[in-house]
């Protein structure tokens, strides 16, 4: 909790009100608590109501607020997933707990969201209830009439809860409904633009190279109708064939003073004619557009409010989706904060691509002879050795990549070619410290980093309580299907009883490789863990549960790679279970209230969200069921919580306090297991067992609640139901 002499801003009052039931309007108290807003909700407990979160239409354009439910002992519960009503408002539908006392209302950092203008609360009768569920889902709401009629009043209201949370339009076609410009935003925009003073020159590169006509009157007239006015145009017609092409942007060029034209004399491909475009550029930074594209009518206002919050960025990249010859926008891509270890393996930072214009020049530009990968090239390049708080990543939607056919797109002709590049590139990058480029799945990147010589010992440190038939498939995977010359494996057992396990210890007794040390008490496992690690003598620890098996000889060589990095605090390994779907694909902040794995129960075979589940990327937090790190980086940061962290999300908690100590943490496919998922702890099935639980979850959103609702590496536009990247 926060301390109690914790500073409060300052609060102006907001509009709270409860409505409905033929009831006339009333304020609920509204008040400044040192992590938010706490709203009162006398009387309601159990109560259908719906909630809804007004922004200011005009302003409201960051993060959604954050709600939760506030018990009887003052502590907030997890979030609840809102669905956007577009013009600023937010809203959840349901029954309020039985035990509610207040709404608490948030912003990412659990400070008082500025820009909310209100609240209200409506009480909804059973007509109303009725009449809702049956708009959304007439299945469901079918269902809980007849429980309710059969008596059943808990499994009705289960059914009813999920009517009413149902949209009847899913996906991205219902979040576009939601997330487009109103009236009153505009208004907003154009305001706020005109009171900046001295706003910076944005200069648009464009080569163009025999597009359709139609898609390059398209792509200019995506420019023109931008809000943000302060941009130049600088096209470059690379020898186009032809005639409809200089005719579009030379009338372009006199329709308009901001858009200047340059005709090459000779076709020099796309990294010459942008070149070109750069010489040209007079503005303070340089945005990347295809002939064939479209920008949103706020992307340059966005790029712009981002340098003016940020003067020192080098590099803008915001999210993206496609649209086709009718127009249709699909595909949306919502992309992660910036994560060098996914660049690369891939170029995801893609469109809308914004560079300082200096440093684009001090780089060269794009290089001749990468066509295809031209662009991931200059990334590559770019970022090496680039501070990543001088990158900014915008979640919005702001540009549109054409995937017509007859748009001219390089890449799509020439695939084996983009992909040589591609290596190439990161090639380059890498060799000066002794990395290794190599096709990976897909045709991505995939970067092999030296070992050390001598290869570093690995403590796996694995603790257990019986369930002889699962440790032996995990010890025999360890020390004799896993090509690793330095092993240590320390056996924490807890109050191990059965004979078969006493028979396993008896088995590796004369194994150098093997000790067990014993521990009494009831199951903690964080304490097991670091009685484990105090054991150990390598300078690599792995945190192994007593369930895993081995598929491939080559998965710890792999972890280790990563572990020894001196960036790097934390390795995470893809865990699958038993059917070969996956049960680990990394751990994602938010999700339920507090975390949960990605990509979990999709198979194995399945790429992922753009291709996550096959590529080395970062994220928050991997499991302990399987975590590499150094022994010298779990000493530094203290090591699991073994007192309010015993069971579960003590490995979410050390991931944060490793990312708290400036560490990056990495998961990668290119270590496979199956994991059996914590089959000798067994389920949550009893009252203490819950309670522990329930403990933990707050211990959790106590000690980092700003850090739960704002994930680096989860796009906020994606849902927190579950960590599958849908909208």
């Amino acid at each position: 909790m926060p301390a109690s002499g914790a500073e409060v801003p300052e609060f102006q009052p907001l509009p709270a009100q409860l409505t409905g039931l033929w009831r006339k309007r009333r304020d609920l108290a509204a008040r400044a608590a040192s992590d938010g807003l706490r709203v009162a909700l006398p009387g309601l407990a159990g109560r259908w109501v719906e909630i809804v979160l007004s922004n200011d239409p005009a302003e409201g354009r960051d993060t959604l607020p954050d709600i939760s439910f506030v018990g009887p002992d003052g502590r907030p519960g997890t979030v609840l997933p809102q669905e956007a009503r577009g013009g600023g408002a937010f809203a959840w539908i349901g029954r309020l707990p039985e035990d509610v006392v207040a709404l608490r209302v948030a912003d990412p950092a659990g400070r008082v969201p500025v820009r909310l203008r209100r609240i209200a609360v409506h009480r909804l009768a059973r007509p109303i209830l009725a009449a809702r569920g049956l708009l959304r889902d007439p299945g469901l709401t079918a269902q809980a009439l007849a429980w309710r009629i059969l008596g059943k009043k808990v499994r009705a209201r289960g059914f009813l809860g999920r009517a009413l949370r149902h949209r009847r339009v899913s996906g991205y076609e219902a979040w576009l409904g939601t997330h487009s410009l109103r009236r009153a935003e505009r208004d907003g925009i154009a305001a706020e633009i005109a009171a900046w003073t001295d706003p910076p020159l944005i200069s648009v590169l464009m080569p163009v190279h025999n597009p359709d006509p139609k898609v390059l009157r398209a792509a200019l007239a995506s420019l023109r109708a931008q809000l943000y006015p302060h941009w130049e145009l600088c096209a470059v017609d690379d020898a186009s064939t032809r005639p409809e092409i200089p005719r579009i942007l030379s009338r372009a060029a006199e329709a308009d003073p901001r858009i200047r034209v340059l005709t090459r004399p000779e076709n020099g491909h796309i990294a010459r004619a942008t070149n070109d475009a750069l010489g040209m550029a007079r503005g303070a930074v340089c945005a990347f557009m295809d002939h064939d594209d479209a920008l949103t009518e706020d992307a340059l206002y966005e790029v712009a409010r981002a340098l003016r919050r940020d003067p020192d960025l080098v590099l803008i990249y915001s999210d993206e989706d496609k649209i086709d010859g009718r127009g249709r926008r699909f595909d949306p891509h919502f992309k992660a904060c910036f994560d060098r270890e996914l660049l690369y393996a891939q170029n995801y930072i893609n469109h809308l691509t914004v560079v300082r214009t200096e440093a684009l020049r001090a780089v060269g530009g794009l290089r001749p002879g990468f066509e295809g990968s031209q662009d991931h090239d200059l990334l590559l390049r770019l970022t090496d050795g680039l501070d990543p708080g001088r990158i900014r990543h915008i979640p919005r939607v702001l540009y549109h990549w054409r995937a017509a056919q007859g748009s001219g797109t390089f890449s799509d002709r020439s695939l084996a070619r983009a992909e040589a590049a591609r290596l190439r590139a990161l090639e380059e990058v890498v060799a000066p410290w002794g990395g290794r480029a190599e096709r990976g799945p897909g045709g991505f990147n995939r970067l092999i980093r030296p070992l050390p010589a001598p290869p570093p010992r690995v403590s796996a440190i694995i603790p257990t309580r019986d369930r002889a038939e699962i440790l032996s498939v995990t010890l025999d995977g360890l020390l004799g299907a896993t090509d690793y010359p330095d092993i240590e494996v320390i056996i924490v057992d807890n109050d191990s009883r059965e004979p078969e396990t006493a028979a396993l210890f008896a088995r590796y007794r004369d194994d150098p490789r093997v000790r067990v040390v014993p521990v009494a008490g009831a199951f903690n496992f964080s304490d097991l863990s670091n009685r484990g690690a105090a054991a150990a003598t390598g300078p690599v620890l792995l945190f192994l549960n007593n369930d895993i098996e081995v598929l491939e000889p080559g998965w710890l060589a792999e972890l280790v790679r990563h572990a020894v990095r001196p960036e790097i605090g934390a390795v995470g390994a893809k865990l699958l279970y038993p059917d070969h779907t996956i049960q680990h694909g990394g751990i994602v902040l938010g999700i339920g209230g507090v975390a949960g794995h990605s990509h979990l129960g999709v198979a194995d075979a399945d790429p992922g969200y753009f291709c996550r589940m096959v590529i080395a990327h970062e994220v928050s937090a991997v499991t302990g069921a399987c975590l590499a790190m150094r022994a010298d980086v779990f000493a530094a940061v203290g090591g699991f919580d073994a007192e309010a962290l015993k069971v579960a999300f003590n490995d979410v908690d050390l991931c944060l306090k490793i990312r708290r100590a400036g560490y990056r943490i990495v998961w990668t496919p290119f270590a496979r297991l199956i994991h059996h998922e914590s089959k000798s702890r067994g389920a949550e099935d009893t009252p203490e067992k819950r309670k522990r639980f329930e403990g933990e979850v707050l211990t959790m959103l106590d000690r980092w609640g700003p850090e739960l609702r704002a994930d680096p590496y989860y796009n906020i536009n994606l849902s927190r139901n579950s960590a599958h990247y849908r909208v």
